[in-house]
Parts: C-alpha cells; sequence; structure tokens
C-alpha cells in the first residue's frame, strides 16, 4: 500500500479532528464535487451540444437523464459490491473509469457517442458516490466529528451545484463545451490521490463474505431505472398516454419482485430486517421527504417564475438565490444546531421544516415572490439538516460491513423520492392545464389553471412529505432508546 502522508488514518486510533483527515477529506469532497458539479454545469451546455451535434430535444434529454438514470439504478448494487469486495478499492475503480471516460469527451462527434459516454460516467458515479459517505463516516468513531466531516463535504458538492451553470456559462464563452466533462479528470485524479494516501486499505474483518445476490441487483436496478424513467414520461407524454403508466406498473412490479426476492433469499442483496432497524427507517424517510421536496418544489418555481409571472430565465436564476445561498452557506450553522438538538431531534425538525416551507408555497405563493423566497429558504434549510443527520443516522443503525450499501440506500431514497416529486408535480399540471403549457399568450383560464394546478400540486407534495415524516418521527423514537451497533461481524 502506498505510504500515506497522514499517518494517523493508518495507524489503530481514529483521526480526533477534521485536520488530521484532511487528506482523505479532501479526496472525498472531489468525488461528491464532481456529483454535484456535473449535471449542473452541462446543463447550460446543452443549447450547444444540441446545435454542435444535430441532436433532438429528446436526444439531449438523454444526455443528462442517461447518467442519472444508471447513476440511480447502479448504486444499491455497487454499495453491496464495495462492502463484499472493499469500499477504497470499488471507489478508485470507479474514479479511474471517471477519468478515462472524461478523457473520451475530447474525440465525441455524435450525440450517441456523447450519451454513451454519459452512461459510463454514471457507472462511476454509482461507484464512488455512496463510497464517500460511508468512508466519511467510518473514518471517524465520534458522531459529531461524523456530522462536522459530512456537512463539509456535503458543502463542497453545493459549493460545485450553486456554481456550476455560472462556471459553465463563462467557460463556452472562450472554450469548446467538451472542457465542461474534461474538468471531470483532474477532479478525479484529486480524488484518487487524496483517498489513496488518507484512506487505508480496506480492512478484510470489516468486510463481509456473502455471495453476491445477482438476481436481487437485477430485479431492483431495473425497479429503480423504470421508477426514475417514468417523471420523464409522464412529462413528454402527458397522463394521457400510456407508456408512462406502464412504465410505472412495471416498476412497481420490479419492486414487488425485488421484495420478495430479498425475503426469501439465503443472501440477500439488502437485508429488510436492518432497513427496518428505526433509525435506518427513519433517516430514509427523512431523506426521501427532502427529496421530493426539493425536486417537485423546483419544478414548480421554476415553470411559475418563467411561464406565470413572465420573468426571463435569467432573472428566474436570480430568483432561486435564497435556496442557494441557504445551502451553501448553511452548512456553518449544521453542526451547532445538531449539537443542541441531537441527532434525532435535529433530524425530525430539520423534517418538519421541509414540509413547512411546501405548505407556504401551496397556500400563499400566488401572493408574491416575498413568500415563493420564504418557501425556498425553508425548504433549503431543513434539507440542509436532513441531508446530513439523516443519512448519519442510517449508517449508525447498519452493521459496519453494511455501511456502503447503506449509503447507497440513502442516495437512492433521495433520486427515487425526487423523480416521484417531478412525476406528481408534473401529472397534476398535465391533468388541470388545458393546451400547451409552454406557450405564450396565456388565456385568463388558462392562468387560472395553472396557479389552481400550482396550488394542488403543492397541497399534494405537502401531504406525501408530512406522511414521510410521520412515520420517520414514529420509527425515529423507538430508534433512540435503542443502541446502535457501529461494527458487527
Amino acid at each position: 500500500m502506498t505510504s500515506t502522508p497522514t499517518a494517523i488514518l493508518t495507524g489503530p486510533r481514529p483521526p480526533r479532528t477534521l485536520r488530521e483527515a484532511g487528506v482523505a477529506l479532501a479526496g472525498l469532497s472531489a468525488v461528491f464535487l464532481f456529483e454535484m458539479l456535473d449535471t449542473s454545469i452541462l446543463t447550460v451546455a446543452l443549447p450547444t451540444i444540441g446545435h454542435e451535434l444535430h441532436a433532438s430535444t429528446t436526444i439531449l434529454q438523454w444526455v443528462t437523464g442517461a447518467y442519472a438514470v444508471v447513476f440511480g439504478g447502479l448504486m444499491l448494487a455497487f454499495g453491496a459490491i464495495a462492502d463484499r469486495f472493499g469500499r477504497r478499492r470499488v471507489m478508485l475503480t470507479g474514479l479511474v473509469l471517471l477519468g478515462l471516460a472524461a478523457l473520451t469527451t475530447a474525440f465525441v462527434t455524435t450525440a450517441e457517442q456523447l450519451i454513451a459516454v454519459r452512461v459510463v460516467m454514471g457507472i462511476a458515479a454509482a461507484m464512488t458516490t455512496p463510497g464517500s459517505l460511508a468512508l466519511a463516516f467510518r473514518l471517524f468513531d465520534d458522531d459529531g466529528l461524523r456530522v462536522r466531516a459530512i456537512t463539509l463535504i456535503s458543502t463542497v458538492g453545493l459549493v460545485g451545484l450553486a456554481i456550476g451553470p455560472t462556471a459553465g456559462g463563462l467557460v463556452l464563452a472562450v472554450a469548446p463545451w467538451q472542457v465542461l466533462l474534461l474538468v471531470n479528470v483532474p477532479i478525479a485524479a484529486l480524488a484518487y490521490l487524496g483517498i489513496r494516501a488518507g484512506i487505508a486499505a480496506d480492512d478484510p474483518a470489516e468486510l463481509h463474505r456473502d455471495p453476491i445476490d445477482v438476481a436481487g441487483a437485477l430485479l431492483g436496478t431495473v425497479a429503480i431505472v423504470l421508477t426514475l424513467i417514468a417523471p420523464t414520461l409522464f412529462l413528454a407524454g402527458g397522463a394521457g398516454s400510456w407508456a408512462p403508466w406502464a412504465t410505472t406498473a412495471a416498476a412497481v412490479t420490479s419492486a414487488v419482485l425485488f421484495v420478495v426476492r430479498q425475503r426469501s433469499a439465503r443472501f440477500p442483496l439488502l437485508d429488510l430486517r436492518l432497513v427496518a432497524h428505526p433509525l435506518v427507517a427513519s433517516g430514509l424517510a427523512f431523506k426521501a421527504a427532502a427529496g421530493l421536496a426539493t425536486a417537485g418544489l423546483g419544478f414548480l418555481v421554476t415553470l411559475q417564475l418563467q411561464l406565470d409571472w413572465g420573468w426571463s430565465p435569467a432573472l428566474a436564476a436570480v430568483g432561486l438565490l435564497p435556496q442557494v445561498v441557504v445551502l451553501v452557506a448553511g452548512g456553518r450553522f449544521v453542526s451547532p444546531f445538531v449539537q443542541r438538538a441531537g441527532l434525532e431531534r435535529a433530524a425530525w425538525i430539520s423534517a418538519l421544516t421541509v414540509v413547512s416551507g411546501l405548505a407556504v408555497y401551496a397556500l400563499l405563493s400566488r401572493f408574491g415572490y416575498a413568500w415563493v423566497a420564504l418557501s425556498l429558504v425553508l425548504v433549503a434549510a431543513g434539507m440542509r439538516v436532513a441531508g446530513v443527520v439523516a443519512g448519519t443516522n442510517v449508517l449508525r443503525g447498519l452493521p459496519g460491513n453494511r455501511t456502503t450499501i447503506g449509503a447507497a440506500l440513502v442516495d437512492t431514497s433521495t433520486e427515487v423520492a425526487s423523480g416521484a416529486g417531478i412525476a406528481v408535480t408534473g401529472t397534476i399540471l398535465a391533468a388541470l392545464f388545458t393546451g400547451d403549457i409552454t406557450r405564450a399568450g396565456w388565456t385568463a383560464q388558462q392562468t387560472s389553471e395553472f396557479r389552481d394546478s400550482v396550488t394542488t400540486a403543492g397541497l399534494t407534495l405537502t401531504l406525501l412529505a408530512a406522511a414521510l415524516v410521520a412515520w420517520g418521527i414514529v420509527r425515529a423514537r423507538r430508534g433512540g432508546r435503542e443502541v446502535a451497533q457501529p461494527a458487527q461481524g
């Protein structure tokens, strides 16, 4: 193994400060930076890509959609593989794959080739992203340091998410669009060096030797992929089309078969008894509520500002700044709040804040931007805390040799809930709005229909998020009385 400049990480004693784990945290932060920066920086280049590669709107959707679907669909499978063969090993392999895929962007000449590159990058992301949470959690044996480390990593990623569109626009002014993906090469290199030098090789005693549940992995992947595709089909074809409903039915069927398989398999991919642990169940519920709210609210606000209120795209971007500011700057308040409230209380308080933000938007957004801004701030603030604390609680409730699949489960719940949030809002808009929603010059009736749709969709999201949070609170109260086992064989 390569010698490490941070010797403390390879010794028997875990680091006692973030500074001692600086090399490792730099590498893990770079992994999360890639995940957040990648999609946001590429979005601004889609018109340029479409022009240069002669791609249709549908093809352009798959430039970003193919990455998201593969990434979301494979996280559980690679989480299980990492817990079996080594978290550090799988992450380093994924980073090499990411760097190579990004390099091939320089040779892309067709949209289909670009989609293929994005698929490979999605595979690399599924190999690396869950490991960033799992390895950050396992670096420390103190929950306070774990929260601070995960907060630091997520803050770096959120900064990438915030600056991505602006940075992408500036780069496009002086360089070809391929540069926006080539930037992943140095990020992958930084992550590789930091993790290789700062994190010790996998200890075989901390891994499990159960056979991989191939059938379960396939069923789980199919269920998640179809769940993520369904919202796109609802938005493209509307609620009256058969394709999204057929895809949804297939997703539900696959999910049911996955559960049946996990209950009957001798060595299941995902032990459902572990998922039922109070800390795990509550954490996943809070994360799902935050993902549902963030995606649904973002979709509704974007349409409202531009289509209903007539704001330009640039002005609409400015209108979203309250959310961006809270997400980026709120990191400094997460640890003090958690120390004061405790992990369990911080989780459900932040989740309730998300629900309150949705309720404010649903009931008051039509009365002016101030209410929209308040809802954005509340949802962002709640999501900022819930994202860190709920994820930490999930890993606290799992055996030590299942932390990576636990982290993958956290990310998957967010991805699936985000897709559900967009599907719910898109379906309600399609059902209640008559005509083409993107066509300029709405009639008075269409304006009224849109505003009623926003209220209905907002209230629906509020009720769904509230149900998830209520379930999470019930489970968290039981979990608070249990002692988590951080490492079991």
